[in-house]
């Protein structure tokens, strides 16, 4: 295993757990043999990505977790092989380890489809998945809102992702949704897909992500979203649970082994 960025904490954790071998960068790459997987975190690492594909070599990407990070220390962070964010859900995953995360955490556990909101809440994408799928976040923006307009009259609401201490405690996702009154979510590719979905709110994506099973691409049909059967959605949080750990269980190895054992994608 390779690793970059010795200076970067997380990957340091992982890196540690699997007694990867430090490199300076991408372009390090092409002195080792292709079969060697790389780990490396950050959407701004495109040209990582880009040499991996181009080699055909396997790759961890490490980013933010997809539940469960509302607290000051990030606590969760997702390793994703070949990929941003997980797509292949596994449905036979045990509850064990969502209910341990979700022990103290009331607003997590799936509870039913919400159906009696109002507002339509735009979740825009931050500068660096821009850059990476090549868009440009304000003709987004423009483009999403102006092809809603067609298809409904219910207010859009704009969230901005913004800082971190921003988006945690009192201006958290969770109490906005219930604070608009938001009947459905439209986003890029965020983490707020997977947040509205558990949440019991239908969710509308653009780009790959891990609630794209439970989310419809068509902004046409805004006003019949897609409520996928309830038990889906419990065993699809259950599942996202096994494609998030913490830095201890980066370290000691538990992360790769659950990767592995279950063949996690």
């Amino acid at each position: 295993m390779l690793a970059i960025d010795k200076d970067d904490a997380i990957v340091n954790c992982l890196a540690t757990g699997t007694g990867a071998k430090w490199i300076g960068g991408w372009k390090d790459l092409t002195e080792y043999p292709t079969d060697i997987p790389v780990i490396f975190r950050s959407m701004s690492q495109r040209k990582t990505v880009a040499i991996c594909k181009k080699q055909n070599r396997n790759y961890y990407y490490i980013d933010t977790g997809y539940i469960g990070n509302l607290e000051k220390r990030k606590n969760w962070h997702r390793i994703v092989k070949n990929g941003m964010q997980h797509t292949n859900v596994l449905y036979n995953l045990p509850a064990e380890r969502f209910n341990k995360l979700a022990s103290n955490k009331s607003y997590l556990p799936f509870t039913g489809w919400k159906k009696t909101g109002k507002n339509i809440l735009i979740v825009t994408p931050s500068e660096k998945p821009c850059k990476f799928y090549g868009i440009d976040r304000t003709a987004w923006v423009n483009d999403t809102i102006q092809e809603l307009k067609k298809h409904t009259d219910r207010p859009i609401i704009i969230r901005d992702k913004g800082l971190r201490r921003e988006r945690i405690g009192s201006n958290n996702i969770y109490k906005q949704f219930v604070a608009d009154d938001i009947y459905a979510v439209v986003t890029y590719n965020s983490i707020a897909a997977t947040e509205a979905i558990g949440f019991g709110i239908p969710c509308f994506t653009l780009a790959p992500n891990a609630a794209d099973t439970f989310c419809l691409k068509d902004l046409s049909k805004i006003e019949n979203p897609l409520y996928e059967d309830e038990h889906k959605v419990v065993k699809w949080q259950h599942w996202l649970a096994y494609c998030q750990y913490t830095p201890e269980e980066m370290q000691t190895g538990i992360a790769m082994k659950l990767i592995r054992e279950n063949n996690l994608l």
